[in-house]
């Protein structure tokens, strides 16, 4: 056991140093109006943030996950937590997670009455934020700390699977083992940034989640919401979300992931028109900016070799197109509105869309 500890932080410490010598595509190759864009977001998205550190959406709810989504956003400019622009922000809302996470291993308050549909979307994001900034911690004893928080972390959400081998809005144990699409695909993203930070993640249970996302695809090739309540018809959103997960664990070519693809492509516009008629848009367009980015330019003629040249998705399609629409339906104070979660969340998911190119996280990096 202790070997192969051993041997999966030590691939986990060279999937970190590969990625940190990958050459990056800088902000700067955006078109001024795009900069613009992203400049305005995010000194919108600062302001919103508590004098304790945190970020809430409406009502008060998801306190954890926004905190995690925002201080994102603040990474992908390029900032740290040692040096640049945002990097007190970014402080902040680290010390405000570390603080509240819980002996079990849980990042953030089970109790709080702001919670929104459950604890394990915060949990799930604030693996994924401290584990980007875990690195950059210069100070041992925070290091240590935040080693600790991110290895307990794990656990918790390895015990939180459900028999199916997905997650719910809470627990298996407190949750009845209900699992559902949306928080078990932020389960995976978290937890392949955590393994690529050096933290243990056992294998075991990515393979169980691959085979409740195999079980939860249809003959069309959508993903249906849940396992445990019976699956329903099949979920254009969560099959994205599906896709960058996959693609987030290095796996470009799996034939579930070209299902996946094949099915979404004609249902989810990337152009102007429309593009805001779509359920769940920003959630939508969070995952599917990521699934273009990676595939760049030439990566769908790869796995569609077959394909006309003029239905392939590219990433300078989905710029002309999705950019613009972001361009358009910016407010003037520099967030976006959207889903009744609130400007917070909505501004997070098109910043990041906007921000893919910095390069900045290696968890978003082609």
């Amino acid at each position: 056991m202790k070997r192969e500890t051993a041997v999966i932080r030590a691939v986990g410490l060279s999937l970190v140093l590969v990625a940190a010598a990958a050459p990056r595509a800088r902000a700067e190759e955006l078109p001024a109006r795009y900069r613009a864009l992203v400049d305005k977001g995010l000194q919108w998205l600062v302001r919103q943030q508590h004098h304790d550190g945190h970020w809430e959406s409406n009502g008060g709810q998801f306190v954890s996950a926004m905190t995690a989504l925002a201080g994102i956003q603040l990474l992908m400019e390029g900032s740290t937590i040692r040096q640049g622009k945002y990097a007190d922000n970014i402080r902040r809302a680290v010390d405000y997670l570390m603080e509240r996470t819980q002996r079990t291993g849980l990042i953030g308050d089970p109790n709080a009455g702001n919670q929104g549909l459950g604890y394990l979307y915060g949990h799930g994001f604030g693996m994924l934020f401290l584990s980007q900034v875990y690195g950059e911690e210069e100070d041992a004893d925070r290091r240590r700390r935040l080693e600790g928080i991110l290895t307990r972390a794990v656990q918790f959400c390895c015990k939180a699977q459900t028999s199916r081998g997905g997650w719910g809005y809470v627990s298996a144990l407190e949750g009845g083992d209900f699992d559902e699409g949306s928080v078990s695909i932020t389960q995976v993203q978290a937890l392949r940034a955590c393994r690529n930070a050096g933290i243990p993640v056992p294998r075991g249970n990515i393979d169980k989640v691959h085979q409740y996302l195999n079980k939860c695809t249809t003959q069309n090739g959508g993903m249906i919401y849940s396992l445990a309540s019976g699956g329903g018809g099949e979920r254009p959103t969560i099959t994205v979300a599906a896709i960058a997960s996959m693609f987030s664990t290095g796996e470009y070519n799996s034939p579930l992931a070209k299902r996946w693809l094949k099915y979404v492509k004609p249902l989810i516009p990337i152009d102007t028109v429309g593009a805001d008629q779509f359920g769940h848009s920003e959630y939508t367009q969070y995952y599917y900016a990521q699934v273009i980015y990676t595939l760049g330019e030439d990566g769908y003629a790869k796995l569609f070799p077959d394909s006309r040249e003029s239905e392939r998705l590219t990433w300078s399609k989905y710029k002309k197109g999705f950019f613009e629409f972001l361009a358009n339906k910016q407010n003037a104070d520099g967030s976006w509105t959207g889903t009744p979660i609130g400007q917070v969340y909505t501004t997070c998911c098109y910043l990041t869309v906007l921000q893919l190119e910095n390069g900045a996280l290696p968890i978003y990096q082609r």
